[in-house]
């Protein structure tokens, strides 16, 4: 008996995606750790990570919310990091997932690894239940991943040491291997001139001014590289 079209893409998200859900359990447990190791009660981990559901964000929120910033600082620094997400609507195949609250979960739970394992050449043919089970499975394993990390932190963990780095060493690996694929020395210049003159000019919102002056620096370095570049016209003249 042949499975159905359900079946089918579920077991087709399981296939993609199943060894990324252990990803994120790992990624979730250190988060649940820090949560606890910086004084605060083991159930924010399922919230924030259920809630907020961000990846490295999360990992800000928790020395943000421990730190007691302001509001607005939080809410400007996740919308800085997370604006990328606007531009992966425009070629998320939310057009395949069938009903309103399908769309509207696809859409919600939407993260880098999702956008990945859900585009392509193919995702046309993607079914609504392959591109939910994907979403889904990412989320449920990242928020069972915190929350786990929060309890055996409580119990177990309390006093480890250097937990805090957890954030810290992840954006420093992350960077590396970022460089490592694509050696963009304009970029990396940009990004740690931004970082040294935020931490002078204001070190207790370090992080929002970084990010905003790297956004206007690679938009002047993009609007100059652009005006200089030879145009299809000139190109084809030359040729």
């Amino acid at each position: 008996m042949s499975a159905t079209p359900q079946e089918s893409g579920f077991r087709e998200g399981l296939k993609v995606a199943g060894m990324m859900f252990l990803g994120f359990i790992t990624m979730g447990l250190g988060l649940g750790v820090l949560v606890t190791s910086v004084g605060l009660p083991w159930w924010v981990a399922p919230i924030l990570s259920g809630l907020v559901y961000a990846g490295s964000v999360e990992f800000l929120l928790v020395g943000m919310i421990a730190s007691m910033a302001p509001l607005t600082l939080i809410a400007s620094t996740t919308l800085l990091i997370n604006a990328r997400h606007l531009v992966y609507g425009i070629s998320f195949p939310v057009q395949n997932v069938n009903g309103v609250l399908g769309k509207f979960l696809s859409m919600y739970l939407l993260s880098d690894e999702a956008y990945a394992l859900n585009t392509g050449p193919n995702s046309h043919r993607f079914s609504s239940s392959r591109i939910l089970t994907v979403s889904l499975g990412l989320w449920g394993s990242w928020v069972f991943g915190s929350t786990l990390g929060a309890i055996l932190g409580a119990s177990y963990l309390s006093h480890l040491k250097g937990v805090d780095f957890v954030m810290t060493g992840m954006f420093l690996i992350l960077s590396i291997d970022s460089y490592s694929a694509v050696k963009d020395n304009k970029t990396a210049i940009a990004a740690v001139f931004s970082a040294v003159f935020a931490l002078i000019i204001a070190p207790e919102s370090m992080l929002l001014i970084a990010l905003l002056m790297l956004v206007v620096l690679l938009t002047i370095r993009h609007v100059v590289e652009a005006k200089h570049a030879p145009s299809a016209t000139q190109v084809n003249t030359d040729a």
